[in-house]
């Protein structure tokens, strides 16, 4: 057997001892080779049984053996080509280990905005403490609606009922209770949980049903004084909807960690609102994070040997 591995910024090399797990995983016989660029990617995947990593379509639709494709990241929107989609080619990714530290970088976000650190950082001034202390706010007792109650969900859910918070979810698929979380709706709710929340976090893939699903109409369901929370993907929100939402009070604020268009462009208003926090989509950083990525992928390779199901597996058709 032949793992192409394509290093990306999650994974950007392995180490001796994370060769050694990976072929010990896969079994005798398996060849590990690593294709940095795109012409070696095109030099080494027709050969190729397993992928660890991402290539562009134009290189994928070169494989001629491929039985299993491993995505690193959690979301595979940007992988999922048609041949890929109608092929027999098994897809998994990190879907549903990644929710830690999006959770956390959620509530960094949420606690910057509700305590003004946003003001007090861009503008070293100690006559601002007054203002900022009129617009501050406690979560305790808020409610927090979570659009999207897969891994990420939760772990958003678990740290707000540590806040004291009153969680409600919505999801589309048939997923697990959480012990805390008031309702897990469908989305035919949607609009019920945005009337109610203080706080919306979203916690969804991105596909084609959840492109630019938050626009204006979305905006005016939402309370004047809620906060919108995005750590997962950009394109999720309408960008233009939300400044003007903004503007025109339809929602109190936003902090954001992934934006649309992304990246956003130096001069764009939402870097310098007065009630927005954004970051340059940095919510998938975490020093353990190629750990897991790896410790999966090796556990997938000895469930691919025995014909066990994987770990992290995508429905190609859906999407996530």
């Amino acid at each position: 057997m032949k793992i192409l591995y394509t290093p990306v910024m999650i994974v950007p090399s392995l180490e001796p001892g994370d060769r050694a797990r990976i072929l010990e995983a896969a079994g005798a016989g398996t060849a590990l080779v690593e294709a940095k660029d795109a012409a070696a990617q095109r030099r080494e995947i027709p050969d190729a049984d397993v992928l660890f990593g991402r290539v562009a379509p134009d290189v994928y639709v070169l494989n001629r053996r491929l039985r299993y494709y491993h995505s690193i990241g959690a979301g595979v929107d940007a992988v999922l080509c048609p041949e890929l989609v109608e092929s027999d080619v098994v897809l998994a990714s990190e879907k549903g280990t990644v929710g830690i530290h999006l959770a956390e970088h959620a509530f960094a976000l949420l606690l910057g905005l509700t305590r003004g650190l946003q003001t007090a950082l861009r503008r070293p001034d100690y006559t601002l403490r007054e203002p900022i202390r009129r617009l501050q706010r406690e979560l305790y007792e808020l409610t927090m609606g979570i659009v999207g109650f897969g891994g990420t969900g939760r772990e958003v859910a678990r740290r707000a009922l540590g806040f004291g918070m009153r969680v409600l979810a919505v999801d589309i698929e048939d997923v697990p209770a959480e012990p805390g979380v008031e309702s897990v709706w469908k989305p035919e709710r949607l609009h019920e949980l945005l009337g109610l929340s203080d706080v919306v976090v979203i916690g969804l893939p991105l596909t084609k049903a959840t492109r630019h699903l938050f626009t204006r109409d979305l905006f005016r369901r939402m309370r004047p004084g809620a906060i919108l929370i995005n750590v997962t993907r950009g394109e999720i929100v309408y960008g233009d909807d939300l400044l003007a939402a903004l503007n025109e009070g339809l929602l109190w604020g936003a902090g954001l960690d992934v934006t649309d268009p992304e990246p956003l462009p130096p001069a764009h208003a939402l870097w310098t609102h007065p009630r927005v926090i954004v970051t340059p989509h940095t919510a998938g950083g975490s020093p353990r994070r190629a750990g897991r990525v790896i410790a999966t992928f090796c556990e997938n390779l000895r469930r691919l040997r025995d014909g066990r199901p994987l770990l992290g597996l995508i429905d190609k058709h859906k999407g996530y």
